[in-house]
């Protein structure tokens, strides 16, 4: 039987859904999977070169099927703190702004929020392997995922950081989801079901999860309980149709 090609981020906030899959010998013998930064992965699902993948939801517009086939992603309440804009100066000053490379979700979260929420017109730049140096002045920078952490912890952050996700939700009163499950054809319900037992295995085990992750910057999992906001939920689903539109609503 030709395997199911099953693509997943490789964060950290990540590590809890695949838990359980990669300790389920019903899955491992039906799946491959691979692990990557969200840009490469979502871009891999509309490519149809996987079958499913935790993706960047903001790929969903690009893709002719699709379907969230698990009841987990990755979502937020508020701060989520792995998706923030660093700036030496206050968003009325900023005149430049750097997009995460890895990015896709998050880099359009940030033009949705210059846009139709702070109503402030900036350049876009699409950023390289090494742009985190050149965040300086009136030009800040979109870092998203395990690297956050290592650049707001460490010896020089910058001076002002805005978590998008607590934006978002200030000015929409709503959740983000920022990566889903996401199908590109109709998968077997045999293997959905199992799949979603595994992404559920490791929320329950979040003790267990974070035991294996030696982490200096920040308690792994306070993180997982207090700022990942597992479940996918009505709200989550109105929040990711207004992001949507919003998106798709920026100026080319």
């Amino acid at each position: 039987m030709k395997k199911i090609k099953v693509a997943a981020v490789s964060y950290l906030n990540t590590r809890p859904l695949i838990y359980g899959v990669k300790r389920s010998p019903e899955l491992l013998e039906q799946m491959e999977l691979v692990e990557d930064f969200p840009a490469k992965i979502g871009k891999m699902l509309v490519d149809n070169e996987v079958d499913l993948g935790l993706i960047p939801v903001a790929y969903i517009p690009q893709m002719k099927e699709w379907k969230i086939v698990s009841d987990y992603c990755i979502g937020s309440v508020g701060s989520v703190e792995t998706v923030c804009l660093f700036s030496d100066v206050p968003v009325d000053e900023i005149e430049t702004v750097l997009l995460d490379y890895q990015s896709f979700s998050s880099i359009n979260l940030c033009k949705v929020i210059f846009h139709h929420f702070w109503k402030k017109n900036v350049v876009y730049q699409a950023a390289k392997p090494g742009y985190i140096q050149q965040i300086k002045g009136t030009t800040a920078g979109v870092i998203i995922g395990d690297r956050v952490f290592e650049q707001k912890y460490g010896a020089q952050p910058q001076k002002y950081i805005y978590d998008l996700a607590e934006v978002w939700t200030d000015f929409t009163g709503l959740p983000f989801m920022m990566a889903a499950w996401i199908a590109n054809k109709t998968l077997p319900e045999s293997f959905i079901k199992a799949f979603n037992l595994a992404n559920k295995e490791g929320l329950d085990n979040l003790a267990a999860v974070s035991a294996e992750i030696p982490y200096d910057y920040f308690d792994l999992e306070t993180y997982f309980r207090e700022k990942i906001s597992y479940e996918v939920n009505p709200d989550k689903i109105k929040a990711l149709d207004l992001f949507l539109k919003l998106m798709q609503a920026l100026p080319a």
